[in-house]
């Protein structure tokens, strides 16, 4: 069977969820100054409003759809009312995603089950809304973001990272069964990148990237073949490659890099 072509913007309108801020907003952006119809989600309004106003002017337009994700029969709806007003959607960039710190022993369990919520069923439902219809019409492509953080244990991000393998996993699997109904799925894993979630950190980020920058990755890579779109590419097989390592290794190096590790 051939495989599923990536789409163009003649084959319909995007949807990015997670599009009010970081790389989601910056690749709403960049698809529209590529001539995308771009169907930009996110609980608020006025930055997605905001967002709207800064592609005036391009090849390409961006419409605001504020929605939670979380809210299942809200994402079914929202994916109605956007294929009614601009088209199929064609192409869908599910980027939303929240990352609080998680460590012992306070256990903030209202945090674990939000970032769960949003990262891992919030993807879901966004997914379970808009397959069917891709599988229907045998056209689609669908790039899930999930994050160098879920190849394995770092420090304050028991949660986060834990919601990042799910997604890396969850997007594995479907894989198989999106190549034979024509959807194109792929995994954006990206690393550090600079933007409102990554400002929190207190640690050193390697080979951090600008928005802009990593805007680009992404668009770029939707035409590519690669399953997964990682950048920087450095930091990328850098932790790969210590996942490869025994447990005592991989503990003792992220340890004195993160400068968690004690003696």
């Amino acid at each position: 069977m051939t495989a599923p072509r990536h789409v163009v913007p003649s084959d319909g309108c995007v949807w990015v969820t997670g599009a009010s801020s970081g790389i989601g907003r910056a690749v709403c952006l960049e698809l529209a100054k590529r001539g995308w119809i771009v169907a930009a989600t996110a609980r608020r309004q006025d930055e997605l409003e905001s967002l709207s106003r800064e592609a005036t002017g391009l090849l390409g337009r961006i419409i605001a759809h504020p929605l939670d994700i979380t809210n299942e029969t809200a994402v079914k709806q929202a994916v109605l009312t956007i294929e009614m007003a601009h088209g199929p959607i064609a192409l869908a960039f599910l980027n939303a995603g929240i990352a609080p710190y998680i460590r012992a022993p306070n256990i903030n369990m209202f945090a674990v089950r939000q970032v769960f919520e949003v990262n891992v069923m919030g993807v879901f439902a966004c997914m379970a809304a808009l397959m069917p219809l891709m599988a229907t019409r045998k056209l689609g492509q669908i790039a899930v973001t999930g994050s160098v953080a879920g190849y394995g244990g770092l420090p304050k991000s028991a949660a986060y990272g834990a919601t990042k393998a799910a997604i890396i996993h969850a997007c594995e699997s479907l894989k198989f069964d999106c190549d034979n109904l024509g959807i194109k799925l792929q995994l954006v894993s990206p690393g550090f990148v600079a933007t409102p979630l990554t400002a929190q950190n207190d640690f050193p980020m390697p080979f951090l990237m600008s928005e802009d920058a990593a805007a680009k990755c992404v668009v770029n890579g939707l035409a590519s073949k690669a399953f997964e779109i990682k950048f920087p590419w450095q930091l990328a097989y850098i932790l790969k490659f210590l996942n490869l390592l025994p447990y005592s290794v991989y503990m003792w190096i992220i340890g004195k890099i993160t400068g968690v590790q004690k003696g």
